[in-house]
């Protein structure tokens, strides 16, 4: 498997460690950490042994993780783990057969940098999987994935009863999902939330604003905070990404 920056990496397919017992524990219990309380496997209703066991798939210095989640248009969001032992860490991108380079989205590790999607763009990749191309296509699982890149300060009213519901169909007790559910949308451990707006046309279309129909980003540790998502697209293929994104047309 190649990913553009990682070619002489370790890199294996990830769907499969989706079945282990405790991988949900594995990759979102950092995530669920509040001032009141540190996260234990057995919020997400598995013993320790199982999410050590995840965990050690999830970290393998010798195979690096990736996930595919492949969404409209011929888009892919990217969760890859980079398991080097000195400076481990997970990147979240998107990636087009027609781009030269991926958008970054986020960076959780040693040098984080995020967030990477707001609440309406994460739900609208997880609803709108392309089957046609692999990778990861249960909405639930493609949610759960990329909820580590979230920061918006606009949240629905509905929302932790969509993540309550993912983590259900993830395996979670129903009578620890909304419990779980609260905690992963608290307050983020690396990120502020951030304000989503679409920005004006602008007339440099030369500089590096974001083209009209990309949310910007306000968190200023985030890759989207006045750039574009992806450098060096066209206008047609950022109008492509925002139509994919949900973002575009304007409604």
């Amino acid at each position: 498997m190649l990913t553009n920056g990682f070619e002489d990496a370790p890199l294996v397919a990830g769907q499969e460690l989706l079945a282990l017992p405790g991988f949900w524990a594995a990759y979102l219990m950092w995530l669920s950490q509040t001032e009141e309380y540190d996260p234990v496997p057995e919020w997400f209703g598995v013993d320790g042994a199982d999410a050590d066991a995840a965990w050690d798939a999830l970290s393998d210095e010798n195979r690096w993780p990736v996930f595919q989640i492949p969404f409209a248009g011929g888009h892919t969001a990217v969760v890859l783990g980079y398991n080097l032992p000195d400076d481990p860490g997970t990147e979240y991108f998107i990636t087009h057969p027609e781009w030269e380079r991926h958008g970054h989205l986020a960076t959780v590790g040693g040098h984080h940098a995020g967030p990477g999607l707001s609440w309406r763009e994460l739900t609208h990749i997880a609803r709108t999987p392309d089957h046609n191309a692999p990778g990861v296509h249960a909405e639930h699982a493609r949610l759960l994935l990329l909820l580590p890149t979230l920061g918006d300060q606009d949240m629905p009213e509905e929302a932790a009863d969509v993540v309550g519901d993912a983590l259900a169909r993830a395996g979670v007790p129903a009578a620890l999902a909304s419990g779980l559910a609260e905690a992963l949308l608290a307050d983020h451990p690396l990120w502020e939330p951030a304000e989503w707006t679409l920005p004006a046309a602008s007339p440099l279309s030369g500089s590096q604003e974001p083209f009209p129909g990309i949310l910007h980003c306000d968190e200023p540790m985030s890759p989207r905070c006045g750039v574009r998502l992806a450098q060096g697209i066209t206008r047609e293929q950022s109008d492509r990404l925002a139509h994919a994104l949900g973002t575009w047309p304007a409604t």
